[in-house]
């Protein structure tokens, strides 16, 4: 997937629609709403722990199809648990946000959410 700054501003503009309440996104503002999505319990209050983790879920989940990530399980209490390949190639800070803007526009696309 080549990254699509166009697509990647209109999924934004829907996301803060949604979500934002007139504020527009910002990419870790995106990837916690996709954490919680991922978690599947609902949105509540989380401790400052619980949000990281919730990045950290997204982050694994939005780079696993490029073989940074491999999911394992869900623990008791239902929260997913990735492991890392340390032979994945060392990405930039750059080449990860493009990457994890490809993953998160085609896991919306998975999820047939039109925001074109």
């Amino acid at each position: 997937m080549v990254f699509k700054k166009e697509k990647w501003d209109k999924l934004v503009v829907y996301i803060s629609g949604q979500f934002g309440s007139g504020e527009r996104l910002d990419l870790q503002a995106i990837l916690f709403l996709i954490g919680i999505n991922e978690l599947g319990q609902g949105y509540r209050e989380f401790t400052k722990k619980e949000k990281l983790d919730l990045l950290h879920i997204a982050i694994c989940k939005m780079l696993s199809p490029h073989g940074y990530f491999k999911f394992i399980e869900r623990d008791k209490d239902g929260w997913p648990h990735w492991e890392s390949n340390p032979n994945a190639p060392i990405l930039n800070s750059k080449e990860q946000d493009i990457l994890l803007k490809e993953g998160i526009i085609k896991y919306f696309e998975q999820a047939k959410i039109n925001f074109s």
